[in-house]
């Protein structure tokens, strides 16, 4: 094999981390950092925390997540969430956020929050979203000034339970020339279906704007369907109980239902969260989850972190969970990073750039230098002087 053929391999911790990478699927309240949960809650009198050590309070959000409990793994929403009620946590917690992806290699992120859950201290959702807007572009300010490019667009959020949706579906599309590129639909899948929300869904094809439907994950296909064919989404948040509707046979050929087809079909993203899934029982281990077999009958998949504080993750870890368990190579890597960037909810125009300008250039970058690696760790020593 000439070095022009040679396969790129299996990328290392270090590669992983700096190559470039897309995020469709974060929760604000879900990612912030230990520490800021103990610097906001002193700040702003919240005394409810189950610990004010940070490194014991991010091990409790890790083991609360972890315990199977629905009780415990909302709470630990209901501590973010309760700090981040006025316009300085909220700048602070959008900034941190930019930074932390930044440095994790994250290139293009969409975060998604629900303003209504951040109006306790008396700010309006105007207000709300102006904040978070503000600390993102701080954030990407400071992380360029670090090295670090990247570009962060809102998504914002209507909890399936309530009834706010149609109004944050018209916030979002006040904003959507201010930092906002979507609107997202959240909470409990059972008892809450999507089609609870179609004045809101309708109102967003009139204008034209992008929305995202959390389905398929804990409800499974009847839940894809209704996002899919009663409400219209462009993307499937979670969506990895497709699978349901894939049969694998015992010779090792596979057979597609009706619906999964459509979803292959028709390229609609499925925004995966393989840590996220272990911990809600979508997935009983990362060799196992689904997002092997729809890589290899090419869905239109994409690697996501969730939440990053319940799930102890980032886009690297994430990476380095399928890199151990299906053997995945920077081409996998590369493929994954150009379904999240396809399917952005930002110009066509725009998505290309990032995808000729930042994403391929460097992951030609990481691949020339492990063939370098390869090449040198193979290349018989030069003979001694003399």
């Amino acid at each position: 094999m000439t070095s022009q053929t040679v396969p790129p391999g299996i990328p290392s911790s270090d590669q992983i981390r700096r190559a470039p990478k897309v995020l469709l699927h974060d929760h604000l309240d879900g990612g912030l950092r230990p520490a800021t949960v103990v610097d906001l809650a002193r700040e702003s009198g919240y005394t409810q925390l189950p610990d004010t050590d940070p490194e014991k309070l991010g091990l409790w959000f890790r083991e609360a997540a972890d315990s199977g409990s629905l009780e415990r793994y909302l709470e630990t929403f209901s501590h973010t969430v309760g700090v981040m009620q006025t316009r300085q946590a909220l700048v602070r917690v959008a900034r941190e956020c930019a930074q932390d992806l930044a440095a994790d290699g994250v290139v293009y992120a969409e975060v998604r929050y629900a303003p209504e859950q951040h109006l306790e201290g008396g700010l309006s959702l105007q207000e709300v979203v102006e904040a978070v807007n503000e600390g993102f572009r701080e954030g990407e300010r400071l992380a360029l000034a670090e090295g670090h490019r990247i570009r962060i667009g809102a998504l914002l959020t209507a909890m399936r339970h309530a009834a706010r949706s149609l109004e944050i579906a018209e916030l979002a599309n006040a904003y959507r020339d201010a930092g906002v590129v979507g609107f997202d639909i959240a909470g409990a899948e059972a008892g809450y279906p999507p089609t609870r929300h179609l004045d809101a869904f309708e109102y967003l094809k009139r204008e034209n704007n992008h929305f995202t439907i959390h389905a398929g994950e804990a409800f499974g296909l009847p839940s894809i369907w209704q996002a899919l064919q009663w409400c219209g989404a462009d993307r499937l948040g979670h969506g990895v109980r497709i699978i349901d509707d894939i049969r694998v046979r015992e010779d090792g050929t596979v057979e597609l239902g009706r619906l999964a087809s459509y979803v292959r079909d028709k390229r609609i993203p499925l925004e995966l969260c393989p840590s996220s899934n272990l911990q809600t029982g979508a997935a009983p281990s990362y060799a196992e989850h689904p997002i092997g077999l729809l890589r290899r009958l090419h869905f239109r998949a994409t690697v996501n972190t969730d939440n990053r504080l319940m799930s102890h993750t980032s886009m690297s870890r994430e990476f380095e969970h399928l890199v151990e368990a299906f053997g995945y190579t920077l081409d996998d890597m590369q493929w994954f990073t150009v379904n999240g960037m396809k399917s952005a909810f930002i110009p066509f125009d725009e998505r290309l750039a990032m995808i000729n300008d930042v994403i391929k250039p460097g992951y030609a970058a990481l691949k020339s230098e492990w063939l370098f690696r390869q090449t040198a760790s193979t290349s018989p020593s030069a003979p001694p002087e003399g």
